[in-house]
C-alpha cells in the first residue's frame, strides 16, 4: 500500500498539470490566430483642439503714439457661424495684450475700451499662425444726429459730461398768489439791501 500512494500523488500531479494546461491553452492559441488586434476603445472618442492662432493687440494714443497702460480689449471670435464667446484682457505698460487662444479660421470682432478716448470696435479676419494688431484710440468727438434741434439744424452733442438741458422759468410763473418773489428778510434770516 505504500508503493501505491506516491504513485497516485503523482497521477494526481499530472492530471491536475495537464487540467492547467489544457484551461490556458485555448487563451493563448486564441491570441495567436487572431493577428494584430486594434486596442479597446473606452469612453469618448479624442478630438484634438483646433489650432490656435498668437494674437498681440498694441492700444496706443493716436495723437502722440504712446502706449495706454489699462486699456480693456474685448475679442468676439467666431468660427464657420460658431460663436466662441467673449474674452476680456487689459494691456501692461507697454499697451500689449497678448492671447493664443483664439481658433485659427476665426472672425475676430475686436473692441477697446479706455478711459478718456472714443470706444474702437472692428472686425479682423484671422488666418496666421501669428498676428500683430495695432489699434490708435482717439479722444472723444461730438456725436452728430439725424434729429433736427429747435432752429432746422442737425443735433450736435458736444464730447464730455453734458448737463441736461432745462427750460428757464418764466418771470410771472415763479410767484403763486398773495405772495412775493423774493423771500423775506427777517424770516431768513439775511440782512435787507437798501
Amino acid at each position: 500500500m505504500l508503493r501505491n500512494r506516491p504513485r497516485r500523488t503523482l497521477v494526481l500531479f499530472v492530471l491536475a498539470s495537464l487540467a492547467v494546461f489544457v484551461s490556458l491553452a485555448p487563451m493563448s492559441l486564441r491570441a495567436q490566430d487572431d493577428g494584430p488586434q486594434p486596442p479597446e476603445k473606452h469612453g469618448r472618442k479624442y478630438k484634438a483642439p483646433p489650432e490656435t492662432s498668437h494674437i498681440e493687440v498694441t492700444v496706443l494714443k493716436d495723437f502722440n503714439k504712446k502706449p495706454i497702460d489699462g486699456a480693456h480689449v474685448i475679442l468676439h471670435p467666431v468660427k464657420d457661424g460658431r460663436d466662441e464667446g467673449n474674452l476680456e484682457i487689459k494691456t501692461h505698460q507697454d499697451g500689449k495684450a497678448i492671447i493664443d487662444v483664439i481658433p485659427t479660421g476665426s472672425k475676430v470682432t475686436i473692441q477697446v475700451f479706455a478711459e478718456g478716448f472714443a470706444t474702437f470696435a472692428q472686425d479682423y479676419q484671422i488666418n496666421e499662425a501669428s498676428r500683430q494688431i495695432v489699434i490708435a484710440v482717439v479722444r472723444p468727438r461730438a456725436q452728430v444726429s439725424t434729429y433736427v434741434d429747435n432752429q432746422g439744424k442737425p443735433a450736435e452733442v458736444k464730447p464730455g459730461v453734458q448737463d441736461p438741458v432745462r427750460p428757464k422759468p418764466a418771470a410771472g410763473a415763479g410767484s403763486s398768489s398773495g405772495s412775493s418773489a423774493t423771500p423775506n428778510a427777517s424770516s431768513s434770516g439775511a440782512k435787507p439791501q437798501n
